[in-house]
């Protein structure tokens, strides 16, 4: 052998792989189902199982397809189950998977119907049934987010299990990140969260909706949900303004980011609201200072933040006129009782 050949070696070798990889769609093999012969592989070399194995699994995926025609589910779906089982890095696997699926669909055997989906994605990515079987998962998780009854045995029907739906929801981001049923999936688990009023979980979702899918059609509506989510957990001028200032701040982010939006007005609304029950806040707590503590420095400052927290607002308004009064008591004038104090009477 030459020396000539011998340095050409590996420049031969990388040749003869790009010509190789240069022709997937000639070299990859296909399973077709013909009524008359039955499966048979096509467009490929091999099936992934020689002698009696591949014997076997085709003999299976047959028997399961006559089963499926003459509308013996139960016996197709015993025979596929084998099939994925026994030969899973053979071409039959998929099919097998996949079969099964619809059949456990067409029964609304919801839950197994998405695992045999689930085997097909996950262990055969490159599939031609990927996509197609998104849909698929993306509506079983749509139905029994929305009450839809899991049957076992293809007539008993479970309980209603929402739970389950944003699990095969989280399941889907995973198989399709950059589908255009990711942002959907997104929103559908916030909208289970809030079904089982589990706000928090609900912010979450929004949340990585807007920072993951950002251009997404649905961001709109994602921002505005995410800042009434943060609305709805505001209880009142008494307790703590953090979701207040999460609302405030996802509120004016929509007004900025989508002026055109239909729903505008909505979102005005909920930022009046949320401007005042943090104006309120600050009156509560200069009232405080001002009538039971007579401390007129600390008065005048939540009265001053009130102003600046919604300037004008009736809060507002009021916060002014309080500010006279703490001008009164620094003073030594006397301050009037808090206007408006009705007394309470407690009955046992």
């Amino acid at each position: 052998m030459s020396n000539l050949f011998l340095r050409r070696l590996p420049v031969l070798a990388l040749t003869l792989a790009a010509l190789f990889l240069a022709q997937p769609a000639r070299l990859a093999a296909d399973l077709v189902w013909k009524p008359g012969t039955g499966w048979q592989v096509e467009g490929g070399a091999v099936s992934g199982l020689l002698g009696s194995d591949g014997r076997n699994a085709v003999d299976l995926m047959n028997k399961a397809r006559e089963a499926e025609e003459n509308k013996s589910v139960g016996s197709a779906l015993s025979s596929y189950n084998k099939v994925a089982k026994k030969y899973p890095n053979s071409i039959y696997a998929p099919e097998a998977l996949y079969r099964a699926a619809k059949l456990h669909l067409s029964r609304k055997e919801y839950f197994k119907a998405f695992e045999s989906y689930q085997g097909v994605v996950g262990r055969y990515p490159n599939s031609k049934y990927f996509a197609e079987i998104i849909g698929e998962q993306y509506r079983i998780a749509s139905a029994l987010l929305d009450g839809a009854r899991n049957r076992t045995w293809g007539w008993l029907p479970g309980f209603r299990n929402r739970e389950k739906g944003i699990e095969y929801f989280e399941f889907l981001l995973m198989n399709a990140p950059y589908s255009d049923y990711a942002p959907l999936a997104l929103m559908n688990i916030a909208r289970g969260h809030q079904k089982l009023r589990e706000p928090e979980e609900a912010i979450d979702a929004l949340d990585r909706m807007i920072n993951s899918y950002p251009q997404s059609l649905l961001a709109p509506d994602a921002y505005l949900k995410l800042a009434q989510a943060h609305a709805g957990l505001v209880e009142g001028p008494y307790y703590d303004q953090a979701s207040s200032k999460e609302a405030v701040t996802y509120f004016e982010d929509f007004m900025i980011l989508f002026p055109s939006d239909p729903t505008i007005a909505a979102a005005a609304k909920g930022l009046d609201s949320m401007k005042v029950v943090i104006a309120e806040s600050k009156m509560k707590i200069g009232d405080f200072y001002l009538y039971k503590r007579s401390n007129f420095k600390a008065a005048k400052v939540f009265y001053n933040e009130a102003i600046t927290a919604y300037p004008d607002s009736e809060v507002a308004k009021r916060a002014k006129l309080r500010l006279v009064e703490v001008e009164a008591g620094a003073e030594g004038k006397p301050v009037p009782p808090e206007a408006g104090k009705k007394k309470r009477f407690w009955l046992f």
